[in-house]
């Protein structure tokens, strides 16, 4: 391996041993940001569903470790690794990340849409760790309650925005990818994450959705679009130009997942179209999401 090879994993090792002597729970990447280690299972058939039970590395997030010995152990197996991924969910800090991702090309405003998120929902953006990526995108590093836990999902919450939760992970930073080096934004180094805001953390944890033909009548019973449907809909009109296409399909989306789709269509296609937006482009962005959600059932 060449000298710059070496060094690179000698850094990554570094980075991770004091991201784990922080009680985060970390396993080595590449610099494609998959785990750096392959699973003793490829090949096998059947297929293994193994979580590590089998007491070998190669189990990606679920190799994630705080113990100094099991982490160079880790990393002396992938002696090409160049960063480190740190496991969210786990005790004691239970991470949660909001990943923000920048573009620019498809007028995402991913850092805007978080913020419309806290004034549409009463809460304040916490100071916290953040780390910055090759791309121009930023991870905020939040903590969970014990008895809550956070799936992962891309898009769901906002457009652009990514949420890495149990069984997700986070690039660390002074990890060194193919895209190029993530590390900590000025003035966050000294912070430690923050509790995720409780308005944000229902927004993160959205109920089970109930099975078809399951409601009772009375309280059973499925609400109506009511204030989940204005939220959409102010969620359009916030639409700047280069955002409303975006915009209005995932709030079409949102709103064919929660069961009242057809109800807010109209009043979705008058927001698009009050937004510059022609009547023939919205219904044809909320037909979409339509069929894209029929086919998720």
């Amino acid at each position: 391996m060449a000298t710059t090879d070496r060094q690179t994993a000698t850094l990554a090792l570094a980075h991770a041993l004091a991201a784990a002597g922080r009680g985060l729970p970390v396993f080595p990447l590449s610099a494609t940001k998959l785990p750096a280690l392959r699973s003793p299972h490829h090949g096998e058939q059947p297929r293994v569903h193994c979580r590590g039970e089998c007491g070998l590395p190669g189990h990606g997030v679920h190799d994630a470790a705080t113990d100094p010995t099991a982490v160079r152990a880790l990393f002396a197996a992938a002696p090409r690794a160049t960063g480190y991924g740190i496991a969210c969910g786990r005790a004691p800090h239970r991470l949660i990340g909001i990943d923000l991702d920048i573009d620019t090309a498809h007028g995402n405003d991913s850092v805007g849409a978080l913020r419309q998120l806290a004034l549409q929902h009463l809460f304040t953006i916490p100071q916290t760790v953040t780390v910055l990526t090759p791309s121009g995108g930023r991870h905020l590093w939040l903590t969970g309650p014990a008895d809550t836990t956070v799936p992962n999902s891309a898009g769901r919450l906002a457009p652009g925005i990514d949420v890495r939760g149990t069984g997700g992970y986070l690039v660390g930073p002074g990890s060194i990818t193919a895209h190029g080096r993530y590390r900590l934004a000025p003035g966050t180094a000294h912070l430690t994450p923050a509790p995720c805001p409780r308005a944000l953390l229902r927004l993160l944890t959205p109920p089970p959705r109930r099975p078809v033909g399951t409601a009772m009548a009375g309280a059973g019973t499925p609400e109506p679009p009511g204030r989940r449907g204005e939220g959409l809909i102010q969620f359009v009109l916030a639409a700047h130009e280069g955002q409303r296409n975006t915009r209005l399909f995932w709030a079409a989306c949102r709103a064919y997942e929660h069961g009242f789709g057809d109800a807010l269509a109209d009043a979705l296609t008058s927001a698009a179209v009050r937004t510059g937006l022609t009547e023939q482009e919205a219904r044809a962005a909320i037909a979409s999401a339509e069929r894209l959600t029929r086919g998720r059932g």
